[in-house]
């Protein structure tokens, strides 16, 4: 995923300073530009840090392996084990990360839109664990004691975004506001239990033998650098400082609806080049 990241913003940064030099992609309006407005046509490219918090909510993130584990069972038809809402709660956790951005303006006037990527590693996600118990008489005329618990954590070490830009130029600030896709690299870990106890019924005809402890049905699911998929929106200020040598403050919002849905805000302070 990081290696991805990286070539696909070198890809635009390297041909950025012969390409600036071409008439036609720096555009035939900036002549006329406002005296004092900052000319913010033509490629970038930058490096930024930031620090933000992740939002997760696991409830419902292992109902799928709990399905799989009591599958053909009599506890899931009857009881509906596997949709149990267990006792997730939504976790909040900070992080910090540091990387990169590269892109295109093209503007019009006061009017600035462009495509821009951005890649951003560090650390962020969280986990919980959440258990429910029900107690029910089923079919078979015993009464089934039914515990299930399960365990959900998401680690995100690199997020990538492909945004649409548009802003309006201000003197030496340029606001905007984007949107767009958003990839990312993550572990995934889950693991489910469910326990079966059993006590004959009115009119049970199960052994003795067979009554008590049915056994514990587990499993334990990891998913390591697993791409992951959402979207990305956002506001910020590029500020020019001197030539093509620009400040940035920025906010970005990154959802990615895998099996654990994770919210991740993060503000960012970086500095670019336009060529």
């Amino acid at each position: 995923m990081r290696k991805f990241i990286f070539a696909a913003v070198l890809s635009i940064a390297a041909p950025a300073a012969h390409a600036a030099d071409l008439p036609i992609l720096r555009g035939s309006l900036s002549e006329g530009r406002t005296m004092g407005r900052s000319d913010w046509d033509g490629f970038y490219i930058g490096a930024h840090a930031g620090y933000g918090t992740s939002d997760e909510k696991f409830t419902g993130s292992n109902s799928t392996m709990t399905a799989g584990v009591l599958a053909n069972t009599l506890v899931e038809s009857e009881m509906g084990v596997s949709q149990w809402p267990l006792t997730f709660t939504k976790q909040s956790s900070h992080g910090n990360g540091w990387g990169g951005f590269a892109g295109y303006n093209s503007q019009w006037d006061d009017v600035v839109i462009g495509v821009e990527m951005s890649y951003l590693h560090g650390k962020f996600g969280g986990s919980d664990s959440g258990s429910m118990t029900r107690y029910s008489l089923l079919s078979d005329n015993n009464y089934h004691s039914v515990s299930s618990s399960a365990t959900s954590s998401i680690a995100i070490s690199d997020i990538g975004t492909f945004r649409a830009r548009a802003g309006y130029a201000y003197g030496a600030f340029l606001p905007y506001m984007f949107g767009g896709l958003a990839l990312g690299q993550a572990d995934i870990v889950r693991s489910v239990a469910v326990r079966d106890f059993v006590t004959a019924g009115p009119g049970s005809t199960t052994p003795a033998s067979l009554l008590g402890n049915q056994g514990t049905a587990t499993q334990v699911q990891g998913q390591y650098s697993r791409l992951i998929y959402g979207y990305t929106a956002g506001l910020g200020v590029d500020i020019n400082l001197i030539g093509g040598l620009f400040a940035r403050a920025e906010w970005e919002y990154v959802r990615f609806t895998s099996s654990i849905d994770t919210n991740i805000n993060t503000v960012r302070a970086g500095v670019g080049y336009k060529f």
